[in-house]
């Protein structure tokens, strides 16, 4: 599932999404498996939110790829529970990778070298394994 537009100015998942959808996905990331009225009176506790603009913001979502719905129950006890179809840990993953590809091939050398300054500020695992697939492609190339 591929982000069509990233905030810049955004912080963690509000560089994805918008506010709402950003906490809706926080939500069933925590806890797979919730119909639009549970997740409702979870954001709820926080202030107050109609049951509306959950399953609009859910539904689209849903048309997004991001969740999927299954109906449960039958007759009156017949409700739809919706579940996040990545993890936050892929869902990450895989838009990061889609940035950073996007723009190294769109800005190269330059993007490359404001990631390598970025490197002062970086776990050494990180940069452990920096090296190590630098010595790979390294070791490819000679070849």
């Amino acid at each position: 599932m591929k982000i069509k537009k990233m905030k810049i100015d955004g912080e963690g998942l509000n560089r994805f999404f918008g506010p709402l959808e950003s906490r809706i996905m926080d939500i069933l990331w925590s806890s797979e498996g919730l119909s639009i009225k549970e997740v409702q009176a979870i954001l709820n506790q926080e202030s107050p939110i109609s049951v509306n603009a959950v399953m609009t913001v859910m539904n689209r979502l849903q048309d997004k790829g991001l969740l999927t719905k299954v109906m449960t129950g039958t007759g009156r006890t017949r409700a739809a529970k919706f579940s996040t179809i990545q993890s936050r840990e892929q869902f990450l993953s895989e838009q990061t990778k889609e940035v950073s590809q996007g723009l190294i091939q769109e800005y190269g050398s330059l993007v490359v070298n404001h990631m390598i300054d970025a490197l002062d500020d970086v776990d050494p695992e990180v940069i452990a394994r920096l090296e190590r697939k630098l010595n790979d492609i390294k070791s490819r190339n000679k070849r």
